[in-house]
């Protein structure tokens, strides 16, 4: 009788736990691009941005500190609002613009050139990486991908303000990651992203308000109550939350997959739920880049 090996009970709870995780940043991120279109359609942009992050931030910075976790330090509150201003003010508050103008399938597959742009910025400014062949050329493929996208044509075209807006905000998410390596930040990523969502998000709360966002109070239909919930619970602390704990089991490389997965989910969710049109220059444009970025990162 041959005999199987069985997991025992703590193998098992860690594998669903991996399981879970993982259905978390591949499925629900993606659908947050879905949740914000809906979000934008009754509310301010740069309010419903402040509101997700700065009410999710509050949760998990409160939660980290009941559990014993110390609170930053001078010198790391600095850090954190750096981080803040590049990784949630200049990119969450163009992005959650430009889904006004923007087929939310087309700003997630715009928002995954995030390890494209992540390589330049090693690459050409940093210094951090060597241009290889593979690499060079996985560039060059996303960018003639975001071109295809871009470029006028036929009956359906995409405004460009509002596309270019989304590329420069994920250009400084990038900087913003790349930074935070050599930042004074605490040792608790979750009290780190908690703190820093925070702060990032009573800054688009500040900016709402400058721009007369809230002049006079936006009126919360249920409808647009529905989506910043979902975005504050599925997106920012589950998703979110998912996203650190697999950063500190296992290769950034290979959680950081999601970026090729998160517009297939949101480009079918656009079209068979919110009835976005997709065009063969979509589907053309939308492949470079994912294969762009799925090379980028198998070879990193």
């Amino acid at each position: 009788m041959v005999s199987i090996p069985l997991l025992d009970s703590a193998e098992r709870s860690q594998k669903i736990r991996t399981i879970l995780a993982f259905f978390a940043i591949y499925i629900l991120w993606g659908t947050t691009f879905l949740a914000i279109r809906v979000a934008v359609e009754e509310l301010p942009p740069l309010f419903a941005a402040g509101a997700r992050f700065f009410t999710a931030g509050i949760v998990l910075y409160a939660f980290m500190r009941f559990k014993g976790e110390t609170a930053p330090t001078a010198k790391q509150w600095r850090s954190l609002g750096i981080m803040a201003l590049l990784m949630f003010v200049a990119e969450y508050g163009p992005l959650f613009w430009a889904e006004k103008y923007v087929p939310s399938g087309v700003v997630s597959v715009l928002a995954a050139t995030l390890p494209i742009i992540t390589l330049i910025l090693e690459m050409l400014i940093l210094r951090q990486q060597r241009m290889r062949p593979m690499l060079a050329t996985a560039t060059i493929l996303g960018f003639v991908g975001v071109a295809v996208l871009l470029i006028p044509g036929g009956k359906q075209h995409l405004a460009l303000v509002p596309c270019l807006a989304i590329l420069a905000g994920a250009t400084t998410w990038s900087l913003g990651s790349v930074l935070t390596r050599s930042m004074n930040l605490p040792a608790s990523r979750p009290l780190t992203a908690g703190a820093a969502m925070m702060l990032g998000g009573a800054m688009l709360l500040a900016l709402s308000a400058g721009f007369g966002e809230m002049h006079p109070f936006p009126h919360i239909t249920l409808r647009a109550a529905g989506a910043l919930l979902y975005l504050i619970v599925f997106g920012s602390l589950l998703a979110f939350t998912a996203f650190v704990w697999l950063l500190a089991r296992m290769p950034a490389t290979r959680v950081a997959s999601h970026a090729y997965v998160n517009p297939i989910v949101a480009v079918a969710l656009g079209y068979f739920m919110a009835g976005e049109v997709i065009t063969a220059r979509i589907l053309a444009g939308t492949a470079l880049v994912l294969i762009s970025v799925f090379l980028i990162l198998r070879r990193s």
